[in-house]
Order: structure tokens, then sequence, then C-alpha cells
């Protein structure tokens, strides 16, 4: 945790290995391998389909506060603000909510109490909003996977996170993190459940490179979590 906190105020990013995050949520492989059934259940975007990718997803927020109370908040449109992604700025994006079991599962709550710690270093607040977006991305012989069709950008909060849940006869998926001026920070692929990526998104940018499959003949898939924190409101 101290890595993490010290890696973001000077840099702007850090990866965390899954024996860390474990550790800090207080789980195992048995674990892990319960919360990504979640990932079975996600409903396709249709956003990303008029790009030609094929993802599934849902969307939820949650009010976070300093002593690490949880509350879910009321389904809404996802919007994202001015200078951060540059396909859907200020476009109201309706997704399928969260499950009741995804949202009752132990260990999103304590993966969201981990990151308000890590944010806290970015940012002194009493609450946190919290979005959560589990996402899965396929690919096929004929059609690449893109987990970020809008390129390199920022999603405008404070922390951002990319957590690997799973991923199956997939190559590529590599996360890169550059600075406010185009420098490169650093590039990453998540490839064991548990891989965490942390970053600053006020002063950085982050995109991840397309997947494919690995055996041509069947599809790819990469699951991942991300979850972001900014100030209520």
């Amino acid at each position: 945790m101290d890595a993490a906190r010290r890696a973001l105020l000077s840099t702007g990013t850090h990866p965390m290995e899954p024996a860390e995050v474990s550790a800090c949520v207080g789980t195992d492989a048995a674990g892990w391998a319960r919360f990504a059934a979640h990932w079975d259940d996600l409903a396709p975007d249709p956003y990303a389909a008029e790009s030609g990718t094929v993802r599934m997803r849902r969307y939820g927020t949650f009010a976070l506060t300093r002593d690490g109370r949880l509350t879910p908040r009321p389904h809404d449109a996802f919007v994202q603000p001015e200078a951060s992604n540059p396909m859907y700025v200020g476009v109201d994006r309706h997704f399928e909510p969260l499950t009741d079991a995804f949202t009752a599962d132990p260990l999103l709550a304590s993966l969201i109490r981990l990151l308000g710690r890590v944010a806290s270093c970015l940012e002194d607040r009493d609450e946190w909003q919290v979005k959560v977006h589990p996402f899965r991305v396929f690919a096929s012989a004929g059609q690449d996977g893109q987990p970020t069709p809008e390129g390199r950008h920022r999603d405008g909060v404070t922390l951002v996170t990319s957590l690997l849940i799973g991923r199956e006869n997939a190559s590529g998926g590599a996360s890169s993190v550059y600075g406010a001026d185009g420098e490169h920070l650093l590039t990453t692929t998540l490839d064991e459940p548990g891989s965490l990526l942390l970053g600053d998104d006020r002063r950085t940018l982050h995109e991840v490179s397309p997947i494919r499959p690995l055996a041509p003949e069947r599809p790819a898939r990469r699951d991942v979590l991300v979850t972001t924190l900014l100030p209520p409101g």
C-alpha cells in the first residue's frame, strides 16, 4: 500500500501484483474464481458495438465514506466530462445495472475500500463517488477485441483502476500509461487474476492494446473490473 501511494504521487501510476492485492482484500485463488462468475452475467454494450467491438458490461455507482461505509447509489446514465474520453464526451450512455449478487459480493466491497485508502493520498476526502464497470471483451480470428476503442484517453476522475479478473486464449491486452505531455510512463500486461493497475487520472492518460486469439479456431476473451473514484457531484 505504501509503495502504491508513493508511486502514484511520484509518477502517477503503479501496478500491484496479485499477491499484494489478495493480501490487502483478504482473498485467495478460490475467492477470485468465485468473484469471476459474475462476469458470466454481463449484458451487451451497444455503444462499443457501433465501432465493431464485441463487449459485455454492466455499470453501477456507490458512495464511499472516509470510515469505509459503502452505499449503493440510484442507477443512472454514465456520462463522461469534458477533456476525457474523446468518443463519448457529454453523451448519456445507458448500461444495465450491476446485479444484486455482484453488488452484495463481499470481495467487491473489500476492493472498493482498498481503492479508497489508495485514493486518500491523492485527495483528502470525507466521501468518494465510486463508479464500477465490469467488462468482458471478445476477439475472434477475424475480429480483434478492443478494450479501449476510444484509444488513449482519461476518464475525468481522480483515481482510475483496472483489475484483471480473467483472460482465456488471448494475446495482447497490454495496458499503457502516459503523462499529460505524452511521455510514456508504463506498459504492463495484466495476465493473472488480481493484477491491478492504478492511475492518477488527473495527470495521466491510458489505453489498452487489442486482444487476439492465441488459437484462432477459438474465441479470446479478457475480463476486467474498471473502478474509478472521484469527488461527489
